[in-house]
């Protein structure tokens, strides 16, 4: 009897886990509409080059008006005429604003204030202003530290607090984050850099919970390497044992990151990631992160068990990486 009983439990258990599933799927990959950029306002900052600049021709395709926001005026002339040629309608709008996004408060509510007045009520806040520094601790001085924080956390604050309110008023929009996977594992060389990148996500998923009866929506990417000029001048004095551990999630462009993180934050998703090693960690960090589909929910569910032990082989890599450079220069050292 206790057999046909758990029989009975099992082919139960069987039939919800697949139903839960397929349901699941259907939610994936069919109920999540994106939503529409056509006319909308769309600021993006660090939208000069990299990522950024990308995102920016992205929402042009899509019909919105840009403002873009960067230090360099030079760049982000160069940025806006480079974005207008992907405008899909002739109307389409795209500003710039020479601002440091880790400067005064005033300034940056200001830079909001006259981006609205300009091109109308901000539907999306990107967050794309930041910079990676790869050194080892000890070695990072401690201003280097703050202005790390400065820049990719206390930047990206500042905005999304500036423009919080209108969009609560107006019960649409988002806004993204461009954290990093190192904002998801940290790494060696990256200490103080990951810092500011795990903060972050932080910062995103109380957002996330605040936003949410507002019908507003966080995003947060955790992008591998990118090819743009801020990787190429941080690999100029990257350490050996970074280089090494971040090329083993390979080099991706800005266009395909780009393109990526909108689809995700239109449709609604809280975690964009790119690459198999940026999902697989994604997956096995996921921790209290907020629920945005249930198809994302089933497959962490799933899949986090055997995804901790891949990552256990990874983190056996990275560690003899850091082993093996420190015997190479120990052995370069008594050779000397």
């Amino acid at each position: 009897m206790i057999h046909v009983i758990w029989d009975l439990m099992t082919i139960e258990f069987v039939v919800v886990t697949c139903i839960a599933i397929l349901f699941g799927v259907w939610v994936g990959f069919y109920a999540a509409k994106p939503r529409s950029l056509k006319g909308k306002h769309v600021m993006i900052t660090g939208g000069s080059s990299g990522i950024g600049k990308y995102l920016a021709i992205e929402c042009a395709k899509n019909g919105a008006h840009i403002s873009l926001v960067s230090r360099n005026p030079t760049l982000l002339e160069e940025a806006r005429v480079e974005v207008l040629k992907f405008a899909s309608v002739a109307e389409q709008k795209v500003s710039c604003f020479s601002v440091d996004v880790s400067g005064p408060y005033d300034q940056i509510e200001r830079t909001v204030l006259q981006a609205e007045e300009e091109l109308g009520p901000l539907f999306l806040l990107a967050n794309c202003a930041g910079y990676a520094r790869a050194a080892r601790f000890e070695d990072t001085s401690v201003e280097e530290i703050k202005r790390l924080m400065a820049v990719n956390y206390f930047g990206a604050a500042q905005f999304s607090h500036a423009v919080i309110s209108g969009m609560k008023g107006r019960r649409e929009g988002g806004i993204v984050f461009v954290s990093s996977q190192g904002g998801l594992c940290g790494i060696y060389g990256f200490a103080a850099y990951a810092a500011s990148k795990f903060a972050l996500r932080g910062l995103a998923e109380s957002l996330a919970m605040e936003l949410k009866p507002y019908n507003l929506t966080v995003t947060v990417s955790f992008p591998p390497d990118t090819d743009t000029p801020g990787f190429a001048e941080e690999n100029k004095n990257k350490p050996e044992e970074t280089r090494l551990i971040s090329e083993t999630a390979g080099l991706f462009s800005p266009e395909t990151v780009a393109k990526v993180l909108l689809d995700h934050s239109l449709k609604g998703k809280f975690i964009s990631t790119v690459g198999f090693e940026g999902f697989l960690q994604s997956v096995v960090c996921i921790g209290m992160a907020p629920i945005t589909s249930v198809f994302d929910l089933l497959v962490q569910s799933f899949t986090m068990g055997i995804f901790r032990l891949i990552s256990s082989f990874y983190l056996f890599k990275f560690d003899r990486i850091v082993v093996k450079c420190m015997e190479n220069r120990d052995l370069k050292k008594r050779s000397q």
